[in-house]
């Protein structure tokens, strides 16, 4: 199918060649519950998608939708070059944000989302899509094909061979600024015919699966053709030729300057307060905070102020942060560019030491299972046994996701699970630490306390080992340990259970793409924080995803309680009279009816399922239709 959507299979094999190091999880620290983001196959194009940390539903793993928001794409253009688009949500609208794929190393452990500055080639860039609203063509030529007239020509060749200045050698502040500023700016409105779907769903469901990649190829076309045009039509009148050539939208470095000197009037104008109210708060204490605040102001970075602050630190010898104006003076227009590097990381298990200030993802090394290492691999699930399905008056559980590595030292093999996403409201263990050890060479005696599982079979232990489990320790930084045992029952379930407190912490192992594909999207962050959330938190700041007042815990068993009445009336044959239909199939319609209708509200949700049951005791078969 992808074939479909390029000139050639050399073509396509330069696209998959490029992407394919990008496939897997990657994840960072921030926030504590956990940052996942699982890069997969989309439709010519790879998907970053963030799982977002949430509770078990009342069907499970397995058969309830998972939650998910969109972080960027990669998609191949027609020739098999890429084309980067990083997903962001702003007052209540969604938005693309075009850029470059600058490099991608085979083994890049680092995906870094970077500003920037180029050269115009050939003579001429796109502006944003907005400077096409009421332009006509000349007049769209003459405005984004302007030189730096201010420069002389000794000047513009002095800029073109100086030493082109990193973006990641700049302070923090500026990289942050710089970021806001380019995606504030470079932007795409995202309407209904890009919205969805991102790729297809699963190819057992073979009408829809072929109605996605009609949809996916049509959206792709769309998103190409606003990445080289803008958003507006009406740049379509020009020639194909100037059109691959203007390249992604970038901005012009002067509106970038203009940008920043709105920023600079603003801090000078605080100085300005300054002085009037310094007398009045003279004795205050909140006078001498609100005047180290802006102090503080005053000492951050900035266009106007670089060479000030340039030789106060070549004075006291610390130049360890470029200048901003350096920055700029490298190129004519800036951009969004997206790097994939290999970079020495140091670790500890299984978990990355990662930076504080980057704005990047980390790439988790993914263990194909081999004989002597069959549990290696990504797994999931809840604490408490029988696994799966909660039960009524604990209708949520939180849904961990789990590494499963292994590491030998001194001769000793061990298994080791990280935890890597955690569906509690405010995190109970830190992000990627330890939520067991144990030691495969050594067995456990210790009995299995249940005789049954959730159906109500017999469970048969096939493997047993000694360990120890996550525990309260010297704070929440430095969790401590007890001992407990890891059991492998016989249905490819692991569980570990501590032995003081009898708590069970029940595993599955999960096809993390199956689950996307059959999961619910939902909207994302603000562009850069979507694409790497650097602010300690230790509560869940990807649930605000919605405007309602329903948290995401409600909509997910809300929504999974839906399900599972229209899957109750499947079983009950209220379905019988369309025989065509799928029993996959037969449950969707009827659950976005009902979703819509009653608004995710779990109440809700929980009365009509009580009623349906009630009222088909009482009335019988013939009423099930009916009250469905």
């Amino acid at each position: 199918e992808w074939r479909e959507g390029v000139v050639s299979y050399k073509a396509l094999c330069r696209f998959l060649v490029r992407v394919k190091p990008l496939i897997g999880i990657w994840v960072h620290q921030n926030p504590e519950l956990g940052n996942v983001v699982y890069v997969m196959p989309g439709f010519v194009s790879v998907v970053g998608c963030r799982i977002i940390p949430q509770e078990l539903g009342p069907l499970g793993i397995e058969d309830g939708p998972i939650l998910w928001a969109p972080v960027f794409e990669i998609i191949g253009d027609f020739d098999g070059s890429t084309t980067f688009l990083l997903h962001g949500r702003e007052k209540g609208c969604d938005f693309l944000h075009p850029g470059l794929v600058e490099s991608v190393e085979q083994n890049c452990n680092v995906l870094l989302l970077e500003v920037e500055p180029r050269e115009k080639r050939n003579g001429c860039k796109l502006l944003p899509s907005k400077s096409f609203t009421h332009h006509s063509t000349e007049e769209i030529s003459r405005k984004v094909c302007r030189s730096n007239s201010g420069l002389s020509r000794s000047q513009q060749v002095a800029g073109r061979n100086e030493a082109v200045v990193p973006f990641s050698r700049l302070a923090f502040g500026d990289r942050r600024t710089l970021l806001e500023t380019v995606t504030g700016q470079v932007r795409l409105m995202v309407t209904d015919s890009i919205r969805e779907p991102l790729f297809p769903r699963l190819r057992e469901d073979a009408e829809n699966f072929q109605k996605d990649l009609i949809l996916l190829l049509q959206r792709r076309s769309l998103l190409l053709q606003m990445y080289k045009f803008g958003s507006d039509h009406s740049c379509t009148d020009l020639n194909e030729s100037t059109a691959i050539s203007a390249g992604p939208i970038q901005l012009e470095l002067s509106d970038i300057r203009k940008s920043l000197d709105r920023s600079s009037s603003t801090s000078t104008s605080l100085n300005g307060d300054d002085g009037q109210t310094h007398g009045n708060n003279r004795k205050s204490i909140g006078g001498y905070f609100r005047a180290s605040i802006k102090q503080i102001l005053r000492k951050s970075s900035s266009l106007n102020g670089g060479r000030a602050m340039s030789r106060l630190n070549s004075s006291s010898g610390e130049n360890r942060h470029a200048l901003l104006h350096d920055f700029l003076n490298s190129g004519d227009t800036i951009g969004l560019t997206l790097h994939a590097r290999k970079m020495k990381l140091s670790a500890y298990r299984a978990w990355p030491n990662m930076h504080d200030t980057q704005f990047a993802l980390y790439k988790l090394p993914m263990r194909v299972p081999t004989e002597d290492q069959e549990y290696a691999g990504l797994w999931g699930g809840t604490f408490g046994w029988p696994p799966g399905r909660p039960t009524e008056d604990k209708p949520g559980k939180a849904l961990f996701f789990l590494l499963l590595s292994y590491e030998e030292t001194d001769g000793k093999r061990s298994l080791i699970a990280t935890k890597i996403l955690e569906g509690t409201h405010y995190v109970l263990h830190p992000n990627g630490s330890a939520m067991f050890i144990v030691n495969i060479d050594e067995p456990s005696l210790d009995p299995f306390p249940w005789d049954s599982d959730a159906d109500s079979h017999p469970v048969s232990v096939k493997h047993a080992f000694m360990g120890e489990g996550i525990a309260n320790g010297y704070g929440f930084r430095y969790p401590g340990s007890k001992p407990g045992s890891l059991f492998v029952i016989q249905n490819g379930l692991l569980a570990f259970i501590w032995k003081e407190s009898r708590a069970v912490l029940t595993l599955q192992r999960l096809n993390l793409q199956d689950l996307l594909k059959k999961g619910e999207q939902v909207p994302a962050l603000p562009p850069v924080a979507n694409f790497s959330y650097l602010t300690k938190s230790y509560s869940n700041v990807f649930a605000g995803f919605s405007n309602t007042s329903t948290c995401s815990s409600s909509l997910r068993a809300g929504a999974s309680l839906l399900l599972l009445v229209t899957r109750e009336c499947q079983v009950s044959g209220c379905f019988r009279d369309d025989k065509s239909v799928s029993p996959t199939q037969q449950g969707l319609s009827p659950y976005v009816r009902y979703k819509r209708l009653l608004g995710h509200s779990y109440s809700s949700a929980q009365a009509v399922l009580k009623l349906y049951r009630c009222e088909v005791e009482i009335e019988g078969k013939g009423k099930r239709k009916e009250m469905l």
